[in-house]
């Protein structure tokens, strides 16, 4: 029973911590473009260096 006022506040700091993480990625554009990387690989470059 004792662990469980450990791991409670632990998890609620947790949830905060992945929280603040997601919602520095969602402002800083982490998710604007998700279909342009895969339309670049598709495209045919046959060029040579």
């Amino acid at each position: 029973m004792d662990i469980l006022f450990l791991l409670i506040p632990l998890s609620v700091v947790l949830m905060f911590l992945i929280g603040a993480v997601f919602w520095w990625s969602v402002q800083s554009g982490q998710f604007d473009d998700l279909e342009g990387p895969a339309h670049r690989l598709l495209q045919d470059d046959d060029r040579t260096a």
